[in-house]
């Protein structure tokens, strides 16, 4: 929800958005330096995919349909990535990872939803809600499990994800908390 003297939404709200970004942006030197090249490309292609995301839902009312495909066109390799991702891990018998990734590919899922097909989600919204919920509940889940595990970089690098990928889902839902959308005047 924008105001009319903020109808980007912008504010403190992008600057959390952007500051997660370049939080997560650090996050592929450090795998890069310290994780498996699966987990470097993962994290690549999933910046790829969030930026991606972030442009579209930032600023789908001003977007062309041509620019709109464009951008859709540009996550098709960043989620083939994302995808040999989730089978690496498989391969390398990373079970936490793995099952992780394929969690995220479903809200990749329920992101296209939501971007392609935003009308059926809001005639079906307690169901989308639902299923976004769940969705993330299991990858909070696997934050904490990475955290008491002792694996501080998959830790941080979960948190971050989600922090992420939340603030696309409340501005797609709608839902951006009125304190931060609405920055107070001096």
């Amino acid at each position: 929800m924008s105001t009319a003297a903020d109808p980007a939404g912008g504010g403190r709200w992008a600057w959390l958005r952007w500051a997660i970004t370049a939080a997560l942006a650090a996050n592929i030197v450090l795998f890069a330096e310290y994780g498996r090249l699966s987990e470097t490309i993962d994290t690549l292609a999933w910046f790829v995919l969030l930026v991606l995301y972030l442009v579209e839902s930032e600023a789908k009312a001003q977007l062309s349909a041509r620019v709109r495909e464009g951008l859709r066109l540009l996550r098709l390799p960043a989620g083939a990535l994302v995808v040999w991702a989730a089978v690496a891990y498989v391969l390398e018998r990373e079970w936490l990872d793995a099952a992780n990734a394929w969690l995220w590919l479903a809200v990749v899922a329920l992101l296209e939803l939501a971007l392609r097909w935003p009308t059926w989600v809001a005639r079906n919204r307690a169901g989308y809600v639902r299923a976004v919920t769940a969705v993330y509940g299991g990858l909070f889940a696997f934050a904490l499990a990475w955290l008491l595990q002792g694996e501080w970089l998959d830790a941080w690098d979960a948190a971050l994800w989600l922090a992420a990928f939340f603030l696309i889902e409340l501005d797609l839902l709608g839902r951006r908390p009125a304190a931060v959308t609405a920055p107070r005047s001096c």
